[in-house]
């Protein structure tokens, strides 16, 4: 028996009837271990913060207590919207303790994109920075169900001053019995119809995290690991909260206001960073820099993941690192499904094998398993129960939830092949999805945002090639008759779309075009287009 398949045959991770991450994890780490770094802060004026899982387990106290004293309550949910701040660390934690549901969002989020998710969740809370308080003055009236908004990093007199009340909060607060099944949280997920869905995560998918920090990011208690994923996403909780704290592992955050490949690349310099994670964009760019100028003596294990990884990246890199990224694969629906695992020869390109706990295969129309080489849907098994970190459906969207499951399966959305081996090879989303920089961008929401443009008769919005971020946004446009096509108009829309919704969904490239092709029942068809944009990239 191989390393791998031994792995397999005696991984267990029980399923607790009861489960609280704050007090299980955050909580047992600050009592047997009370000076142990949790986190490493930094930003790019040179303040440095070192935080122990004691001061965490006390700040998120704190944080609990302000929630409570503003009367939110267990079963509520709160819509944190913060960049690296502690602050995000702390009212995740204490969201949990509470029982309280939270919904991560990107803080690049429109104000349209804060007033849909506010009365989607039906959420009573609000938590921003004061950069994007103007956003939440101007839609307060739409959402009925927010009783507090508070703001972090300054005060404003339309907000609770998160920072001042957390200093005057008590650091005393009451367990709260959370049932492992309980729901947790809720990350929008963007697909080709409609706004983004909600994805309910219960109190145990925090344990399902096991496997990430165990056997992909290959953490180890005195590690000090790094995650550049913007905290709006579900890879944030993979790779910069559950996954590390789990393993006792410390965090190391740089708090910046966008993203420099030198200054980043410095920071394994300036500290002892053992463990990276990074989308393939990342390290596409940082490819591009002078490496043989860099200090990674310190790093010991790289991963990605969010998009498929260039073999020819990963040899560039290993050529300056001496180190192999290990790819993985996994959703906001689900923890780590495939990767590239410690101790396991990795195949540059593949996403690697089957996690411990999780019984992937390359399904057909059938549901039933394909022979090596032939294309099918990347599949998980449920049956008899879903593994563990599987997410518990999509929150009112009955019908969306059962059209993800095929018999004993759990539908992805993804293509891929096995080769003789079982390494999974990655072929192609199964719908129009846009994965750009790490970014799950609904082409839906752009063609919506597009269509409020005077200028717009129709638009269809597809994936498009691009050398450093895998793929890009372009849309199709049809304009109407009174309206010339020119490069003007083309800036004049990509703005548009960056003010109606978040500026990442944004068109990078934009073709004028007669007519948009369509089936007999007038649908278009945004997969000719794709094919015939990639065919020609």
């Amino acid at each position: 028996m191989n390393s791998y398949q031994k792995i397999r045959q005696e991984f267990s991770i029980p399923r607790h009837e009861y489960f609280n991450f704050a007090d299980d994890i955050i909580d047992k780490w600050a009592l047997e271990c009370p000076e142990k770094l949790a986190m490493l802060w930094v930003d790019d004026n040179g303040c440095e913060r070192r935080i122990s899982f004691s001061q965490m387990s006390d700040a998120s106290k704190r944080a609990a207590n302000c929630l409570a004293d503003a009367g939110i309550q267990r079963g509520d949910t709160v819509i944190l919207m913060l960049g690296r701040q502690v602050a995000w660390w702390e009212i995740m934690t204490a969201c949990l303790r509470m029982g309280v549901i939270v919904s991560p969002g990107t803080t690049q989020l429109s104000e349209k994109d804060i007033a849909y998710r506010a009365n989607a969740t039906e959420a009573s809370c609000i938590v921003t920075d004061i950069h994007n308080v103007a956003k939440l003055k101007n839609i307060r009236e739409q959402c009925s169900s927010v009783k507090a908004i508070f703001s972090v990093g300054g005060a404003s007199p339309s907000c609770a001053d998160y920072d001042a009340l957390l200093d005057a909060a008590s650091s005393t607060f009451g367990k709260v019995k959370t049932a492992s099944n309980e729901d947790a949280l809720c990350y929008f997920t963007s697909g080709t119809t409609g706004y983004p869905k909600m994805c309910i995560h219960n109190h145990i998918y925090a344990l399902g995290h096991t496997t990430t920090g165990k056997y992909w990011l290959d953490l180890k208690s005195d590690d000090l690991h790094w995650n550049l994923s913007d905290t709006g996403w579900a890879k944030a909780a993979w790779s910069s909260y559950f996954a590390p704290w789990l393993q006792g592992t410390a965090i190391f955050v740089h708090a910046t206001t966008g993203f420099d490949p030198g200054a980043s690349l410095d920071m394994f310099k300036r500290y002892d960073i053992t463990t990276f994670c990074g989308a393939p964009t990342i390290y596409r760019m940082f490819v591009q820099q002078d490496l043989s100028e860099q200090n990674f003596n310190k790093l010991r294990h790289c991963v990605g993941a969010g998009e498929p990884l260039n073999p020819e990246v990963i040899e560039v890199w290993k050529k300056a690192t001496g180190i192999t990224i290990y790819d993985g694969y996994g959703q906001t629906e689900s923890i780590i499904l495939c990767g590239n695992m410690t101790g396991v020869e990795p195949r540059f390109g593949s996403m690697g094998k089957p996690m411990p706990g999780i019984d992937l295969a390359v399904v057909n129309e059938a549901g039933e398993t394909v022979a090596p080489g032939e294309e099918g849907d990347i599949a998980v098994n449920v049956h008899p129960v879903p593994p563990l970190g599987l997410f518990k459906g999509y929150k009112n969207q009955i019908e969306k939830t059962k059209a993800c499951f095929r018999g004993d399966w759990y539908i992805t959305g993804d293509r891929a092949t096995i080769d003789e081996d079982g390494y999974f090879w990655f072929v192609s989303r199964s719908d129009d999805v846009i994965l750009s920089s790490g970014y799950r961008i609904g082409p839906f929401e752009v063609e919506s945002a597009l269509l409020e443009h005077s200028a717009i008769a129709e638009s269809a919005v597809v994936s498009s090639p691009d050398p450093d971020r895998g793929e890009v946004v372009k849309a199709f446009v049809v304009l109407v008759d009174t309206t010339q096509a020119s490069d003007s108009l083309v800036k004049e829309l990509q703005q548009h779309v960056k003010t109606v919704t978040a500026p990442y969904k944004y068109p990078r490239k934009i073709e004028f075009v007669e007519s948009l092709p369509k089936t007999v029942s007038g649908k278009i068809r945004r997969v000719e287009l794709r094919e015939e944009e990639w065919s020609n990239g």
